[in-house]
């Protein structure tokens, strides 16, 4: 946790944890398929019912620490207050024993009034996880406030390899107690979602270990800089409860109101088209789960890009602004963009022009191909809206005005409801709808945020280079992938019978292509210079290859 870091060190810092964050995703969409063999359609579903009420006081209790913690300690960090930012560390493993014992407590006793029948017993395995996820969330916060996103990113590989090695190997070993007790199907489904939900609390409480020992290897570094602090001024206790409370209840309203989003948009398509389209409730539940496990999933992988980047950006806007550097804080805001543009833009691009291939290759079931596919293109546009408002959201509450996000997330969400109560009322276009209020939300956060930064850090976007010419260029690369694409499938297509295989090798071939592409592209346009390049994780590689192929 050296003090000796680079000016734009967040942006590597970035870099690691998206890296982490796709890794993750990755490794949780090549388990589910696996896991839903083993536990079923049903122990899917009690799964599913459970989780989603943890999620739920999981957010309102514990996800938003990390984030939240970083900032304020951040903040004493840029001061050289180290004493202080210890005792605030204390406080906050405190407040988050206090909070999360709590939470997870209600969530245990109360579990037989959020879900029914064998959901329950679920969702009272996933009540601890709770309590141990706070702790885990203060430990990656502090080390994330010293601009180390390392010790992150490794916690949150390990979560997830164990999370998918434990529920796989939970739930098939509880499936197979079930049976040699002669249970009926049922209770060997809510077995193998227990053992699911084992899996995630094994998964946290792993990562909870190695972040605690990784703490402990720096304890004598830690205790040498509060030795040396001279600070004159010492936070009691009191004001530094009321410090953290202030500072996490916006984080958590701000998520929370994120989230609700796609709770609002489930209710009231499923009750509309029940309701009022005379749609069968089968059809409503299967169309949007069209949408939300398949068309969502994938668009979301690439906005972990833009969720790394809002972590890290955090701690180091807090610091700076606290110092008092507005020059240097909107610099660093404007290169964050810039970097989150370079990458997100593309992204949109591909999946929006191989929304096909990427849903056939990742959920091959072909009677949801089409819709799913078509959701997917329609949602591509969303890649660069949440890349965006997610980021402009972590300045803001970087700069210390935490309410705003809250603020700006609500009026969007009410401005979105009232499109998608109106297309659904008005048109036939069933759970188009819901993608269509999904770019109205993630667009007007994006508006909205960017009209708080101007007025709050008189910050203006520059468009050219940070907008522009990175859609220039994806646009060109775009082409490029659909073509290379689709040729590749019409040539293998005349050898290969399995429609399967031939999807993934031209898929893999168009992206192998596009990515060079676009790389060249964005140099030639001088959208990226040479110090941008360098910013970048293995920035010197990419400087490197640049210079060989003669581009800078």
């Amino acid at each position: 946790m050296s003090d000796n870091k680079k000016k734009d060190g967040y942006i590597m810092q970035a870099g690691i944890l998206a890296a982490a964050s796709i890794i993750c995703r990755i490794i949780g969409l090549l388990y589910k398929s696996p896991l839903t063999a083993i536990i079923g359609d049903e122990g899917n579903g009690y799964y599913a019912t459970a989780y989603t009420f943890y999620t739920i006081i999981l957010l309102v209790s514990s996800y938003s620490i990390p984030s939240a913690i970083a900032k304020v300690l951040a903040q004493r960090l840029a001061l050289k207050e180290y004493r202080n930012a210890q005792r605030i560390f204390k406080c906050a493993i405190i407040y988050v024993m206090v909070v999360g014992g709590l939470a997870s407590l209600v969530l245990f006793v109360c579990a037989p009034y959020l879900v029914m029948g064998y959901s329950v017993t679920v969702l009272r395995f996933f009540a601890p996880t709770i309590f141990f996820y706070g702790l885990l969330g203060v430990l990656r916060g502090y080390f994330q406030a010293h601009r180390t996103m390392m010790q992150t990113s490794v916690s949150q590989i390990m979560e997830q390899i164990l999370n998918a090695v434990v529920s796989m190997g939970a739930a098939y070993f509880l499936i197979q107690v079930a049976l040699a007790s002669g249970k009926d199907a049922s209770t060997q489904a809510m077995y193998g979602a227990i053992g699911s939900a084992l899996g995630t609390g094994v998964g946290v409480l792993v990562a909870l270990f190695f972040m605690f020992g990784v703490y402990i290897m720096n304890r004598k570094m830690i205790q040498r800089r509060i030795s040396r602090d001279r600070t004159q001024t010492e936070d009691s206790y009191k004001e530094i409860f009321r410090l953290i409370t202030s500072v996490v209840t916006p984080f958590i309203l701000s998520t929370c109101i994120y989230n609700l989003t796609t709770s609002v948009n489930q209710k009231i398509y499923l009750d509309m088209m029940v309701t009022f389209k005379e749609m069968s409730v089968t059809l409503a539940s299967t169309s949007y789960g069209v949408l939300a496990s398949k068309a969502v999933t994938i668009s979301n992988i690439p906005i972990a890009i833009a969720s790394a980047m809002s972590s890290a950006i955090i701690p180091t806007i807090a610091s700076t602004y606290a110092q008092g550097a507005w020059k240097q804080t909107k610099k660093k805001v404007a290169s964050a963009v810039k970097v989150t543009m370079l990458i997100s833009i593309p992204a949109a691009v591909g999946i929006g022009v191989l929304a096909r291939a990427l849903v056939l290759a990742l959920f091959p079931q072909l009677e949801s191909l089409e819709l799913a596919s078509m959701l997917l293109a329609g949602l591509s546009v969303t890649v660069i809206f949440y890349g965006l408002s997610t980021l402009t959201n972590a300045v803001l509450q970087g700069i210390g005005k935490v309410n705003v996000p809250v603020t700006n997330a609500a009026v969007a969400l009410v401005l979105q409801t009232a499109v998608l109560v109106s297309v659904l009322w008005y048109t036939d276009l069933g759970v188009y709808s819901v993608m269509i209020a999904t770019m109205v939300y993630s667009f007007l956060m994006c508006i909205l945020n960017g009209i708080s930064l101007r007025k709050h850090l008189e910050y203006k976007q520059e468009m050219d280079k940070t907008f522009a010419r990175p859609l220039f260029a994806s646009v060109i690369m775009g082409g490029v992938a659909f073509g290379v694409y689709e040729g590749i499938t019409y040539l293998l297509e005349l050898f290969m019978d399995s429609m399967y295989f031939v999807n993934l090798i031209a898929l893999a071939v168009a992206v192998i292509i596009a990515v060079p592409v676009y790389f060249i592209l964005v140099i030639k346009l001088k959208a990226v210079k040479e110090a941008d390049l360098k910013g970048l994780p293995k920035g010197h590689l990419l400087t490197k290859a640049a210079r060989k192929m003669r581009l800078l």
